[in-house]
């Protein structure tokens, strides 16, 4: 039956077909898998429970013997609850914290439930683990749990205090940690094992809360002044980084990172599952650190140390998606709405763009203008390439036209393109921001009118849009582009989609203007050779 059909009619059921498959991909393989993971997360933080792997825990270079015991289930009931301006935390009977609840009801589910960051059947943040194996056993085996000396701290407001204390009398040893909250979630963490040896401090397994598979979620570290990611599925046992000032798990949105700008730390990579990156730090004595769990919003990060930006991934093009991500919230600032501080993010962009994307409108035109000249000399010389070539090199020069001069233009402006959709695939500031219809910048449009609007000006950019294909094939794969980018938008995040329509428009305006110029410079030409003759 196939073979019955044209090119042109196989080529629009292929990409009718690609469409059908990423939406039921969507809706009935990552949305479940998303649902599920915070299903998980949403279990009671009195039923934290753990079991980890033997092969997961740290082992020192220097004492490679001395692999510790699998780590048992938690007590069920929680040691101490924290309550900041950011979160409600719950530590577990072995000082660990066994779950961060954010009581922001922006980061809701649809069923109004808080949500939920950790997933209890993962390595925690604030576990400790030990080089001696004895001591290991005793300290995690449940049979000397931590004590606390307050239930309950209030740090909405102001900082607050809390001390865990583990005895462990079989070998006379007390294990302390003494941490200090503050509003922003951020805290302070000082560990005194002083006779324990050398010892971990785990940063725990990375949220759950947010997983996309468009974007990255693993470990972060920033030593010696440059910041190494480790992704999930990528992470190998036995990797060390040395002198490390900061080292962060994350995923999309929301991080676990621990920190020390003033004394660097050793950081011990292991994996669990399959190959997912779990960190630690490495300790002896005592040891200060500061923490951070919650929300990656920039000026938090900022405000906790300028330093900690660097736990918010955005890939190969970061170096071009932070000052852009600071241009966007300047004027966030100004503008009080994110959505309109795209748009007008976007039309900045474009006019920082114009000598390029126009240098680039006007070569195509060009090139359209002499391609029939072109196709006369491919004619010509069809069987002498190289008088062709010099023919062609003339005609270029004498019409002031570049073969390249569209395609460099449009290369140089791709990286660009490419850290701010990192800035908006990852800006967790776009959480609950609304604009217009749209209440949430941060999720798909509910209506996907702005998918196909961006869809609909793609293809209207690309009938005003000079071109010279010369394979027919290649002309019609282009013309289908935008149903291609119409399906892949319709699952991306609202404000992402808002960027590429708002670029779509000030594109036609920008290409109605060179045309009219070149018609106008075309008229003008014919009028003076009129006027010769």
């Amino acid at each position: 039956m196939l073979e019955k059909l044209s090119p042109t009619q196989r080529l629009l059921i292929f990409f009718l077909v690609l469409f059908v498959f990423f939406a039921l991909y969507d809706r009935y393989i990552i949305q479940p898998q998303v649902e599920a993971q915070r299903a998980a997360a949403q279990s009671k933080a009195e039923e934290v429970s753990q079991i980890v792997d033997e092969s997961a825990a740290p082992i020192a270079q220097n004492t490679p013997s001395a692999a510790p015991a699998q780590t048992p289930p938690a007590s069920a009931s929680a040691l101490a609850r924290v309550k900041t301006a950011a979160y409600d935390l719950v530590f577990d009977r072995l000082g660990r914290v066994g779950q961060v609840t954010l009581t922001n009801s922006v980061f809701a589910g649809e069923d109004h439930r808080q949500l939920e960051l950790f997933d209890p059947s993962k390595p925690l943040p604030l576990e400790l683990r030990f080089n001696d194996r004895a001591i290991h056993q005793a300290a995690n085996s449940g049979e000397f749990p931590y004590s606390a000396n307050v239930n309950f701290i209030d740090a909405s407001e102001r900082e607050a205090k809390i001390l865990l204390t583990q005895k462990i009398g079989d070998l006379n040893l007390t294990i302390t940690k003494e941490i200090t909250f503050y509003p922003d979630g951020h805290y302070d963490l000082k560990v005194n094992a002083q006779e324990a040896g050398d010892y971990f401090i785990s940063v725990g397994f990375r949220p759950s809360a947010e997983i996309d598979p468009m974007t990255v979620q693993g470990v972060l570290m920033e030593a010696n002044g440059k910041v190494e990611t480790i992704e999930d599925g990528e992470a190998k046992t036995g990797g060390r980084v040395g002198r490390a000032n900061m080292v962060s798990a994350f995923d999309r949105y929301y991080a676990s990172l621990l920190y020390s700008y003033q004394q660097p730390f050793d950081v011990y990579m292991n994996i669990i599952g399959e190959n997912l990156p779990l960190a630690f730090v490495r300790a002896a004595g005592e040891v200060e650190l500061g923490g951070y769990i919650g929300p990656k919003y920039v000026s938090v990060l900022a405000s906790i140390h300028p330093s900690l930006t660097n736990a918010v991934e955005y890939g190969f093009f970061t170096f071009l998606s932070r000052p852009l991500f600071t241009v966007l919230e300047w004027i966030k600032s100004i503008v009080p709405n994110w959505g309109w501080s795209i748009v007008i993010f976007t039309f900045l962009v474009k006019v920082l763009l114009f000598p390029l994307s126009h240098k680039g409108m006007v070569s195509m035109a060009k090139l359209k203008y002499i391609a029939p000249k072109m196709k006369e000399l491919q004619e010509r010389y069809k069987d002498d390439k190289q008088k062709l070539q010099i023919h062609m090199m003339e005609l270029y020069k004498r019409h002031g036209a570049n073969p390249l001069g569209g395609c460099l233009p449009l290369l140089m402006q791709i990286p660009i393109f490419f850290a701010i959709y990192r800035v908006l695939l990852n800006a967790i500031e776009l959480k609950g921001a609304s604009w217009l219809y749209i209440g949430d910048l941060s999720l798909r449009d509910p209506f996907f009118i702005l998918p196909i609007l961006m869809g609909a000006t793609m293809w209207f950019q690309q009938r005003i849009t000079p071109s010279n294909f010369t394979d027919p094939m290649q002309e019609k794969i282009f013309k289908y582009l935008p149903l291609i980018f119409t399906a892949f938008f319709l699952f991306f995040p609202a404000g992402l989609v808002l960027y590429w329509l708002v670029n779509n428009l000030v594109s036609i305006a920008q290409q109605r203007y060179v045309n009219k110029r070149m018609a106008s410079e075309k008229t003008h030409n014919k009028e003076e050779k009129s006027e010769k003759n």
